[in-house]
C-alpha cells in the first residue's frame, strides 16, 4: 500500500495545510482572514476555462495567429514566474491575505522585483489568455483579477507591517504587483 502524501509541505502533510494557513468553515462565513478575496480570485482564475465570448469570428475576421502566439508566451512565462515566487516563497505561502504567525518575511528572488509576484504571474498569465481567445470575456476577467489582486494584496500589506517592522521600507522601494499602474502598484514615488 502507497505512504500517504506526509512532507510534501514543510511541517506537515497536505491535508494539515488549510488548518495551517487558518482556513476554517467560520472563516468562509465571515471573512476573518480574508476567505472572500481567495474565493474571488480562485472563481475568476477558473472562469478562463470559458470559451471566448464572443468568438473573434463572430465579427467577421480571424485573430491574428502572432497575437494568439503572443499569448501562448505570456501565459507560458506567467507559469514560469509563478512557479519561481512559489517555490521562493516556500513555507511562508498561504493562499490568504494574512500571513501566518511565523512565516518569514521574503524580499529577494521574485520578491526583488515586486512584492507580489504570484499576483503578477496570474496576471500575466491572464493576459495571455486574452491575447490567445481575442475574447472580450476574457478582457473583462484580466480587469476584474486586476481589481481582485490589487484588494487582497493591500489588505496582505495591512498585515504584514503589522508582522513584519521592515516591511514599510520593502514596500517604500519596491513595486506591489506591476510597477507605476495605479491600481497595482502603491508606492511612494
Amino acid at each position: 500500500m502507497p505512504a500517504p502524501l506526509a512532507h510534501s509541505a514543510p511541517g506537515g502533510s497536505l491535508l494539515e495545510l488549510p488548518r495551517r494557513w487558518g482556513l476554517s468553515w467560520g472563516g468562509w462565513l465571515d471573512n476573518r482572514r480574508g476567505e472572500w478575496w481567495l474565493l474571488a480570485q480562485l472563481l475568476l482564475i477558473a472562469a478562463h476555462l470559458l470559451p471566448a465570448w464572443p468568438a473573434p469570428g463572430s465579427w467577421g475576421y480571424a485573430w491574428p495567429l502572432p497575437l494568439a502566439l503572443s499569448g501562448a508566451v505570456l501565459l507560458l512565462v506567467g507559469l514560469v514566474l509563478a512557479l519561481q515566487a512559489f517555490l521562493r516563497l516556500g513555507s511562508s505561502l498561504t493562499p490568504l491575505p494574512e500571513p501566518m504567525a511565523d512565516a518569514a518575511l521574503v524580499t529577494t528572488g521574485p520578491y526583488g522585483r515586486c512584492r507580489h509576484p504570484l499576483y503578477q504571474a496570474v496576471l500575466l498569465c491572464s493576459l495571455g489568455m486574452v491575447l490567445i481567445l481575442g475574447s472580450l470575456l476574457h478582457l473583462a476577467l484580466l480587469l476584474a483579477l486586476g481589481a481582485v489582486l490589487g484588494g487582497k494584496a493591500r489588505r496582505e500589506e495591512r498585515s504584514l507591517e503589522r508582522c513584519h517592522p521592515d516591511y514599510s521600507a520593502y514596500r517604500g522601494t519596491t513595486p506591489a504587483i506591476i510597477p507605476r499602474c495605479p491600481w497595482l502598484d502603491w508606492r511612494e514615488l
